[in-house]
């Protein structure tokens, strides 16, 4: 009852108001808080806990309140937040069982791309680094969040996905070439997802994020 009575309080406007399905940005701040509950509590707390998390990250946030401040960024959208906060509890979520690996796998839609080098090549970009989520097949919108400045990438695609066990990944933006990057290597090293990341040439973080849209939050 007392968990009960918890998960309503939070559930009716704390951080999600259930009946309009709307999230509020205090949610990208209590997601490790209620993993944790999730993790140390009673099985009913824990069941809450669980579902406060999952009704977060599908429900639609009001306008102008959409987005929170990350170490990575501070105008990330707060599904994308939510996210990266249960991919970093996946082997407590893993062990939970099917509900545990449901959120995962939402979680994982809502990916996110460092940038740790870009090749120019022809009239596109070859961006490599780190990929986190799953980024899906075609061609997809996204959003550029470089020093505190955001701009949107109309034509950005999957080049080459992470090998097993490892993050690096590679993407391609289509009809841009930033003026810093450094031509493409010969083919034979292109076919390497990390075959241009052994000179840096801009050191300043960079992310892509899929890019929030009205009919999926």
């Amino acid at each position: 009852m007392e968990a009960a009575e918890a998960g309503s309080l939070l559930g009716g406007g704390g951080i999600v108001h259930s009946h309009s399905a709307a999230v509020f940005p205090a949610a990208a701040v209590a997601t490790p808080l209620l993993l944790d509950i999730a993790q140390q509590g009673h099985p009913a707390a824990r069941d809450t806990a669980l579902g406060l998390v999952d009704e977060a990250l599908s429900s639609y946030p009001h306008a102008e309140y959409t987005r929170v401040t990350t170490p990575y960024g501070t105008a990330v959208p707060i599904c994308c937040a939510i996210a990266d906060h249960l991919r970093a509890h996946t082997v407590l979520l893993a062990g939970l069982g099917k509900r545990g690996r449901a959120l995962l796998a939402d979680a994982a839609e809502h990916w996110r791309f460092e940038i740790r080098e870009c090749v120019a090549d022809g009239d596109d970009t070859a961006a490599f680094g780190a990929l986190a989520g799953s980024f899906p097949g075609g061609v997809h919108t996204t959003e550029l969040h470089l020093a505190g400045d955001i701009a949107v990438l109309d034509e950005v695609a999957l080049e080459y996905p992470p090998v097993e066990g490892s993050l690096e990944a590679c993407l391609r933006v289509m009809g841009r070439r930033p003026a810093n990057c450094r031509p493409a290597p010969p083919c034979s090293q292109r076919n390497a997802v990390n075959a241009c990341t052994d000179q840096l040439h801009d050191r300043a973080e960079a992310e892509l994020l899929r890019t929030p849209d009205s009919s999926n939050p």
